[in-house]
């Protein structure tokens, strides 16, 4: 006799990927619970729920936004030796230099992070905006510094970028609108500093998934080939041919196929000769964004996915540009790429606890009484009646009894206790049919949605709208795993709903081996445990995205570093109180505590309450308005 399958951890990381989209970062331990190798040179681990215990036990309160400087750092020295590699691999004769895009997550403490990680690769930035590059100039404080400054111009933006060229930094301004120039010939003259500006050009070649319009004939951003051309021409009529020393283009964000790069890179080298041919100071060519994440570890070219590595795209960045170069005997330029979800998005989990739980509850069903309405006592047979060889008939006599009970209801011929027993009997009838459908070979396709029927809602301590934006706004797949538990079966599915009133404030789309699913597999909640889930890969944009919605504010935040004899907890970055949101939307908290204590005076005055109520109401109003805006645990 074959003995019962026991549930291991194995099974839960294949039932969760992990290993697709976690490694080297992120698997299992012997515990079952999820452990984290910030530095992927090193064997060095940390039990991600035993540090969310620690973090809880240190006063901060869930949920919590943990960030792996390491990995950040990992991540850079990964991105760098692929292309240290293939430019020594294939005798290259150009450097390469990175930049991290300040957009994908401007928090101080990142981006400090970033520029102490990427010192010793002489790793850059990428400001977006005016505002970012004020960000940029204080963060870039070492000799050697290298900036790049993108997004919409005015005169002010060059010439701040242009007296900062007189630092210890590289600066260099990209063109990506034609009104730019007469920008920068102004400030130059204004300012006596000649400038260093690059060309973002639209290229024909286009990425593919989402963001496949960022290249393109009709992208935001860039200059047509004549626009280039007029650009050089009104250089060369100043004499300033050699201020322009940078191509830059941008095939779009998370590229999930290494097609798309490698016909970029052979119509972006050709470019890149002519402009040297023209007697331009080329020097620099920047290949911009797109390199993928693996959020759901398929490997495949699917918009959550990439089917390619780093190494790879790194080789046919270092051969296409190469080729173009030799066949035209040009300099080998000093590449350049703006890859901040690869560096960015492995570095932070956000952990939250589940506190409430919807979920149909199953057991014997009562027999209808005698003298109950007939529909009710029809439910009732229907579920006796279910058997494996007929469940698409049952589940079509359950959905009609259901219907007509409602039906009956609403026209005054159904009490309300016959319709809540009916409604109960469809679920009970739902239960049974779906035992017989999980062992049947083949489901017919209406009943594929009995799971998705009885799945539970697990109710969770975040916000959808401010930790995961890009959920709700297109769809995007992020890994969410139970961070303990893992050597037991996840035996509910269920969708994850936040804490805001809005209903779209819910995860419904969920990686998988085969495809997206619409629940996620999970543990029952035990009571009195708390039961703490993870969202993994968020590091990207996901920050610095969220809004507000119902005033849930920025989560707590650590920072986590590997040392020696383990790990430290280098920053603590208390998250929003509802003070602080608040004024932000230009409340002012001292007059509003002033307004409420005002109507208890009335009503202390009026009868309707006691000096006791008010003293402990006025202490309760105060004190929240100075707490976290999620909820807290009061044990």
């Amino acid at each position: 006799m074959t003995k019962p399958h026991r549930w291991s951890i194995r099974d839960s990381a294949r039932r969760y990927q992990i290993e697709g989209w976690g490694a080297p970062y992120f698997s299992i331990n012997d515990a079952g619970h999820i452990q984290v190798r910030p530095d992927s040179t090193q064997d060095r681990t940390i039990d991600l729920y035993e540090l969310t215990q620690q973090l809880v036990a240190r006063g901060l309160d869930l949920p919590l936004l943990i960030r792996f400087p390491n990995i950040l750092h990992d991540r850079i020295r990964l991105l760098t030796g692929c292309f240290e590699s293939a430019i020594e691999e294939y005798g290259y004769k150009g450097a390469y230099r990175g930049v991290f895009p300040i957009k994908v997550n401007q928090q101080r403490h990142m981006v400090e992070e970033i520029v102490d990680s990427g010192r010793p690769y002489r790793f850059g930035l990428e400001a977006g905006s005016k505002p970012e590059l004020l960000i940029a100039l204080a963060a870039m404080e070492d000799e050697d510094g290298f900036i790049l400054c993108n997004g919409y111009k005015d005169l002010t933006y060059i010439e701040a970028a242009l007296v900062a060229q007189r630092f210890d930094n590289k600066v260099l301004v990209i063109l990506e609108r034609i009104e730019e120039l007469d920008h920068a010939f102004v400030a130059s003259e204004k300012l006596d500093i000649r400038p260093c500006l690059g060309v973002r050009a639209k290229l024909s070649s286009k990425g593919m998934g989402r963001w496949a319009s960022s290249a393109g004939d009709r992208a935001k951003f860039g200059l047509t080939t004549a626009e280039i051309v007029h650009v050089v021409d009104e250089l060369q009529k100043r004499d300033m041919l050699d201020c322009l020393q940078l191509l830059h283009f941008h095939l779009g964000s998370q590229v999930s196929s290494i097609i798309p790069v490698k016909n970029a890179m052979r119509e972006a080298g050709q470019l890149y000769v002519e402009l040297c041919k023209m007697g331009c100071g080329m020097r620099y060519l920047d290949v911009g964004g797109g390199l993928a994440v693996d959020y759901d570890g398929s490997k495949t070219d699917f918009h959550a996915s990439m089917n390619y590595d780093v190494q790879e795209y790194a080789y046919d960045v270092v051969a296409g540009i190469q080729t173009a170069c030799d066949k035209a005997n040009v300099p080998h330029p000093v590449l350049v790429s703006e890859s901040g979800r690869a560096v960015a998005a492995y570095q932070s989990v956000l952990v939250f606890d589940t506190v409430g739980v919807d979920q149909v509850s199953f057991g014997e069903p009562d027999r209808p009484p005698a003298d109950s309405h007939a529909i009710v006592r029809e439910l009732y047979e229907a579920w006796e009646g279910i058997r494996q060889k007929n469940v698409q008939e049952a589940w079509h006599d359950a959905q009609q009894g259901l219907e007509e009970a409602r039906s009956l209801f609403k026209f005054g011929y159904l009490g309300l206790r016959e319709l809540a027993h009916a409604e109960r009997l469809f679920w009970h009838c739902c239960e049974r049919i779906r035992e017989h459908v999980r062992q049947l070979r083949q489901v017919p396709e209406e009943l594929l949605s009995i799971e998705e029927l009885l799945g539970a809602i697990y109710y969770c301590n975040f916000s959808l709208f401010q930790s995961a934006p890009d959920i709700w706004a297109m769809d995007q797949l992020f890994p969410f795993v139970p961070i303990h538990r893992l050597d037991e079966e996840p035996t509910i599915k269920a969708r994850l709903a936040d804490l805001t009133c809005d209903s779209d404030g819910i995860v419904d789309h969920f990686i998988d081996v085969a495809e997206v699913q619409n629940t996620l597999d999970v543990h029952e909640v035990r009571d009195g445990e708390p039961y703490i889930l993870g969202m993994f890969l968020g590091g990207a944009y996901q920050e610095i995205l969220g809004d507000l919605h119902n005033l849930f504010g920025d989560t707590n935040a650590v920072h986590v570093r590997l040392e020696d004899y383990g790990y430290t907890v280098s920053n603590v970055i208390k998250g929003d109180s509802i003070e602080e949101v608040l004024r932000y939307l230009q409340y002012d908290p001292e007059d509003m505590v002033e307004r409420v204590r005002k109507q208890a005076e009335r009503a202390l005055n009026a009868g309707r309450m006691n000096l006791h109520q008010l003293r402990a109401f006025m202490r309760h109003y105060e004190e929240s308005l100075r707490g976290y805006t999620y909820l807290q645990d009061e044990s």
